[in-house]
């Protein structure tokens, strides 16, 4: 038996056709070519998974350890078929969102027949579909792991997560908003407000390599000078503000390299690497 099918339909169009989605629907579109070539999938219902997260993604294909983390205004999106060393896999094939999210999955074409379905039954794609531009949506309203595979390529490691939690929190809403997406953040904002000198390490560990700033937030008093090193780590790297601030250093590689400046006014900085931004190299001072 399959696993039990929430809502889903397939739209005839010349491309993607936008759905309306509500709390705990979910739904399905392609053109006709696509809805045609989708197959009823017929596989038996997955045995029980191990209970830890880690252990149950040692073996998910394209998965670095880190989930690909996303803010409350953010709609993420899912390729479903990417070629990876490993074999196909979801990309990113794990996600973090907060509560009240639309995640969408979308077939790139790739490795033949591929369906979403969760192991533990809240959300179904239905049959399976080879067709590029064919995609899929849910909307996350509860917290929780939801476990999920395409079902024709389970025991190739073909697997993927979404959690849903609350996003961290310092109670500086520009500071959280800005570093949601930095993995290495979890809501803390480091008090180097006794200090007349501040280290921030440029291309630590975090965001799927060396693509952090550590720590990634600061708290200093005016009149502190920070330092940004190098470490030679993660390709070039640089620091530059968010919009019109102070900082904007020089894009560099070398692990001898520092950027320093001193913050004489109080407010909240924020600033990012710009080449790795989008993977979420970004930080914060907040000056008192």
């Amino acid at each position: 038996m399959r696993l039990p099918s929430t809502r889903r339909q397939f739209l005839a169009s010349t491309g993607l056709t936008a759905l309306a989605a509500t709390a705990g629907c979910v739904s399905a579109v392609g053109s006709d070519a696509a809805a045609d070539s989708g197959t009823a999938t017929g596989t038996a219902t997955p045995e029980p998974t191990p209970e830890s997260l880690d252990d149950w993604l040692d073996d998910a294909n394209g998965y670095d350890g880190e989930p690909a983390r996303f803010g409350p205004a953010a709609r993420p999106t899912v390729m479903v078929g990417e070629e990876t060393d490993d074999g196909l896999a979801f990309d990113p094939p794990v996600i973090e969102v907060p509560p009240g999210t639309l995640v969408r999955w979308d077939w790139t074409g790739h490795g033949g027949q591929h369906n979403v379905v969760a192991l533990d039954g809240p959300f179904d794609s239905g049959r399976t579909n080879a067709q590029p531009g064919t995609g899929y949506r849910y909307f996350f309203e509860e917290p929780g792991e939801y476990r999920y595979v395409s079902e024709p390529h389970r025991e190739d490691g073909m697997q993927g997560a979404v959690l849903v939690r609350e996003p961290p929190s310092s109670g500086n809403e520009a500071v959280d908003e800005w570093l949601v997406a930095s993995s290495n953040f979890d809501g803390t904002i480091a008090d180097r407000t006794d200090a007349s000198t501040v280290t921030v390490t440029t291309g630590a560990d975090g965001n799927g390599g060396r693509f952090a700033f550590d720590p990634p937030a600061l708290r200093v008093a005016a009149g502190t000078t920070v330092r940004w090193d190098w470490t030679g780590h993660g390709g070039p790297h640089n620091v530059v503000s968010k919009g019109d601030g102070p900082l904007d250093s020089d894009l560099v590689a070398e692990g001898d390299s520092a950027y320093e400046h001193t913050f004489e006014e109080s407010g909240t900085h924020l600033y990012s690497c710009k080449p790795h931004e989008g993977l979420g190299m970004r930080g914060a001072v907040v000056v008192e």
